[in-house]
């Protein structure tokens, strides 16, 4: 089993991650920001990896801080789960509708971090939470994965419709990407013999 636990203690917050990528899309999740606790749960519905995160973070101020180091101590628990990254197909996609909104996710478990973020939400608040907080998470995500994400929302009108999507997909495009190639098992999927 591909598992990992990482905890992250700063003056803004204070969090714990516990990933298994070979999981069953089971999750506890307690950020205290409940809108990211529904994303979050489509990352491991969708991708099959099961996730336990509790988070307490400056949230008086805002959940800028919050958001951001969740998507730190997440991208640190894949990272470690992963390993050496032998045997993995290496690259995912996904394309997920939800009645009008559609986005499209790619990732390469590269090494490399880069992120590629194309969505323009129709409105800056979901309920409570400020969509231009979705940034920082998969910033933190992309740098401490060590990954190239690419996403995009094709459309969409309802702007929960459009997180929701984007979060779905990532999850199917983590779960194609980590999922074991049998005929790569003891490989590096590169031809520089490492990621």
């Amino acid at each position: 089993m591909r598992t990992a636990e990482i905890s992250r203690n700063t003056l803004e917050t204070q969090i714990t991650v516990k990933v298994n990528l070979d999981g069953t899309g089971q999750a506890r999740l307690a950020t205290g920001v409940p809108f990211l606790d529904h994303m979050l749960d489509q990352i491991a519905r969708h991708g099959l990896i099961d996730l336990d995160i509790a988070a307490k973070g400056d949230l008086h101020i805002d959940a800028h801080h919050t958001v951001e180091d969740v998507g730190i101590s997440l991208g640190q628990a894949v990272a470690k789960a992963v390993g050496d990254k032998k045997g993995i197909r290496r690259y995912g996609h996904a394309y997920v509708p939800l009645d009008e909104a559609l986005s499209r996710v790619v990732v390469d478990f590269s090494g490399r971090p880069g992120l590629e973020y194309h969505v323009d939400f129709t409105r800056a608040r979901i309920g409570e939470f400020d969509v231009d907080l979705f940034r920082e998470f998969f910033q933190g995500f992309v740098n401490h994965a060590q990954l190239t994400l690419h996403v995009d929302n094709l459309r969409g009108i309802n702007a929960h419709h459009q997180a929701e999507t984007v979060f779905k997909a990532l999850g199917r495009a983590l779960r194609m990407a980590l999922e074991h190639d049998p005929r790569m098992a003891d490989v590096v999927p590169s031809t520089k013999g490492t990621l």
